[in-house]
């Protein structure tokens, strides 16, 4: 007979084990799922495919919040964005120049080397497939946040969106409220808890997907995946020489200089994933390494970060053309512009962890890719999704040498 005491013992072995799962880093915890996903999925063969429920799952979460994340991170970059208008305008043009170069170079290469040519996507084979077993749990989480307040919506999911945002509110249910920016502040970082609890469940559907291809199409299926990343990776490193060329001809900035200067920053971005985490480091490093005016500085690094994700963008733009490749849709010239355009309006706000992930639905739905499809890119945007924080924070220190322009930077001895 269980006594009080076994069960506070039981308690805490389960706290202890909670614990001690998320100390340890994030990109282990991917990697671990990758490596177990693959002895599963070779171990179950064709029945692996059972295993793309949790997947599905963990995408309509992400899927629910992409349009109110975004809302509210355009929103609060809109309203907390402070220049004059020669300043707005000048940031603003170098800013959409920046991106719409990162996207061209992104669907140049997607179209030149076609990624997803026969590539393998878990959950997402356009001609159906065995229905889900509990698939019906999908019912009960809503496509959007806004949904089940429609008229097709079902108490069910009204009862759950209520449950997690009123657990999210918890968090800031203190914060005063004062003005209209404190509201969107507060929508803004409910949003963000959600979004973290939904990252913490990513290598779940990291180990399903991993497990579903090796099962059905055996360690071959991972090619095109491979094919993929050197895709983007190639892309980045061009978007990277843009920007290096861009401020060679554009600032009094050496552009190695800059690379040296601003390292700090870098490797914060590619180990954080997070350009939001890693912006007091940049504006550190341009202003103590780099010399860059303060203006110039807050501009690039404050406003920069909300609205300049280069890499988020392109990669964004990739990702939709190796899955409509992978399934067989020809994207033509005025859907890849929409491509182009949605990326551009997806990015903006997208300096959290994962935040493209989320973002990318909106991409995927603006042209009619199935939403499912971004689950086998899961497997390897753990690591782009670094690859691209880094170039999104390049941009940002590039951005910051070209608004100081042709004034020689005061550098501290």
């Amino acid at each position: 007979m269980k006594t009080d005491a076994d069960t506070v013992d039981v308690d805490r072995e389960r706290a202890s084990f909670a614990s001690a799962w998320f100390r340890i880093p994030f990109a282990l915890r991917m990697a671990g799922a990758i490596c177990l996903g693959l002895g599963t999925g070779l171990l179950l063969g064709q029945d692996a495919h059972v295993l793309n429920l949790p997947a599905k799952i963990v995408l309509r979460l992400l899927g629910a919040l992409a349009l109110p994340l975004v809302m509210f991170a355009i929103l609060r970059a809109v309203l907390r964005a402070s220049a004059g208008a020669g300043d707005a305008a000048r940031l603003t043009g170098i800013l959409l120049s920046n991106t719409t170069v990162a996207i061209l170079i992104g669907l140049v290469l997607a179209n030149v080397l076609a990624p997803g040519a026969g590539a393998v996507l878990a959950g997402a084979d356009p001609k159906g497939g065995p229905a889900l077993v509990g698939s019906g749990l999908l019912d009960l989480i809503p496509r959007s946040v806004l949904g089940p307040l429609g008229d097709q919506g079902s108490v069910l999911q009204v009862a759950m969106l209520a449950l997690v945002l009123g657990l999210a509110m918890r968090e800031v249910r203190d914060t005063p409220m004062r003005t209209v920016g404190d509201l969107v502040d507060i929508g803004f970082a409910t949003m963000l808890r959600v979004l973290l609890w939904i990252i913490e469940l990513l290598p779940l559907a990291v180990f399903c997907v991993t497990a579903v291809i090796a099962g059905t199409k055996g360690l071959r299926g991972f090619g095109p995946l491979g094919a993929f990343v050197g895709t983007v990776i190639l892309a980045l490193i061009l978007q990277a020489a843009f920007y290096l060329a861009r401020v060679r001809l554009g600032s009094d900035v050496p552009p190695l200089r800059m690379l040296q200067a601003t390292r700090g920053a870098l490797l914060s971005a590619f180990s954080t994933a997070s350009s939001a985490a890693t912006m007091p480091v940049t504006y550190g490093n341009l202003t103590r390494n780099l010399g860059v005016s303060d203006r110039s500085a807050t501009l690039a690094a404050l406003v920069g970060t909300n609205f300049n994700n280069d890499g988020t963008a392109l990669y964004e733009a990739v990702a939709a053309l190796f899955v409509a490749q992978a399934l067989g849709i020809d994207l033509t010239i005025w859907q890849q512009v929409v491509v182009m355009l949605a990326s551009i309006t997806a990015s903006v706000g997208a300096a959290v962890p994962e935040a493209g992930i989320v973002s990318m639905t909106l991409v995927f739905g603006a042209v009619g890719l199935p939403t499912e499809a971004i689950g086998t890119l899961l497997v390897v945007d753990w690591l782009l999704d670094r690859c691209r924080t880094a170039t999104n924070v390049l941009g940002d220190i590039a951005t910051a040498c070209l608004l100081d322009g042709r004034r020689a930077p005061e550098i501290p001895p």
